[in-house]
């Protein structure tokens, strides 16, 4: 905005100075009208409605004035892409805003774009080796395949599958052992405290049921000792069952579902050896020979895998079941003896440690 102040001294600076000959400047005649236009702003300031910009010299025609408020048209209007007058936010927020949108925009498109392509050569993938694999299946069922077979190996998988499934049945076994014998502790404990009470009730036959009380608290706690063992015998078969020989089967699957892979894509192999030599056949020879080796090493290496599995789980459950059936022997021996010296060794020898009876239970000033 140019204010009625700049107005004056743009006046006073182009206004026309008189030279006379002898190079003296003489007094203007516009020093009246400017002395009186100086005093009027400083006197009453000045008026912004009435603001114009000059053009020419001080106290020139109507023409030369323009009027602030009917300047329109593009040299007034704002234009972004002009450096020179953008303001460094403008810059930022304006065209360097707008790149990034458009490059966020494409870049979101892409990634977008490159998912669904990937996604959609995983499903194909997935489907064509899917066919190849039931296609060798349906074969192999019907005897028109041919397979790979392992020998030694496949003796050995079977052989682990016969083994878990007999392993299962003495797991169900000792668990009804362990629910069978918890109901027998639980009884005897009972009809010892019966005649405990029976005992101090009855004068008469207090002796009698005295001993008959000990002897059932005496069973009691031997039954508890032998619990505890056969717990401990019970978890660790459950272990091996289910843990052990459960990864083991685990990498088994995984071994028969490459061998069923290979042997697909082996079948697709030959099938296309078969055929016409043709451009189109031996690029499709060529990627099915690719497929196939990378088939063979997946197979080759998760035999292997099985082949190391398998030994270790053998020694592995060799091991356990040796201190399992030792343990199981003596504490049932000595229970049944009624050596109870031997029961609390037995436990000892395995590092059993048996929970105090009642330790899970609140106390009775809990229960109130």
């Amino acid at each position: 905005m140019i204010t009625m102040s700049d107005g004056i001294m743009s006046k006073a600076a182009t206004m026309e100075i008189a030279i006379s000959r002898n190079g003296v400047s003489g007094a203007l005649h516009e020093d009246e009208s400017l002395e009186q236009d100086l005093q009027q702003v400083m006197v009453s300031g000045p008026n912004l409605n009435e603001t114009s910009i000059v053009s020419g010299g001080y106290g020139g025609t109507a023409e030369g004035i323009i009027p602030t408020g009917t300047i329109k048209g593009p040299a007034v209007q704002f234009n972004p892409n002009y450096i020179g007058v953008r303001p460094p936010h403008a810059q930022t927020q304006g065209g360097m805003s707008q790149q990034c949108s458009s490059h966020n925009a494409l870049t979101s498109e892409e990634l977008s774009r490159g998912l669904a392509v990937e996604k959609f050569d995983l499903v194909k993938k997935w489907g064509i080796n899917t066919y190849k694999c039931t296609k060798q299946m349906i074969s192999e069922r019907f005897g028109r395949g041919t397979r790979t077979v392992d020998l030694e190996l496949e003796t050995q998988i079977e052989l682990l599958r016969d083994t878990k499934r007999k392993y299962e049945g003495v797991l169900q076994l000792a668990r009804a052992l362990t629910a069978h014998f918890y109901s027998l502790v639980q009884t005897q404990r009972a009809l010892g405290d019966a005649f405990s009470d029976l005992s101090q009730k009855s004068p008469e036959l207090q002796e009698e049921f005295g001993y008959n009380a000990e002897t059932q608290k005496l069973l009691c706690k031997n039954g508890e000792t032998l619990l505890g063992a056969v717990n401990f015998f019970v978890s660790s078969i459950n272990t091996l069952i289910n843990k052990t020989m459960e990864d083991t089967l685990m990498t088994v699957k995984q071994y028969e579902t490459a061998r069923l892979e290979f042997d697909a894509y082996r079948a697709d192999l030959e099938e296309l050896s078969l055929g016409p030599r043709d451009a189109a056949t031996l690029c499709r020879m060529e990627t099915a020979q690719q497929n196939f080796q990378s088939h063979r090493v997946k197979y080759e290496k998760l035999r292997g895998d099985v082949t190391i599995k398998l030994r270790f789980l053998q020694e592995n459950k060799v091991k356990v079941m040796r201190k399992q059936l030792l343990l199981f022997h003596n504490a049932i021996s000595s229970y049944f003896a009624g050596n109870q010296q031997q029961l609390e060794a037995s436990l000892q020898q395995f590092n059993i440690k048996l929970s105090s009876r009642g330790s899970d239970k609140p106390s009775w000033l809990e229960e109130q």
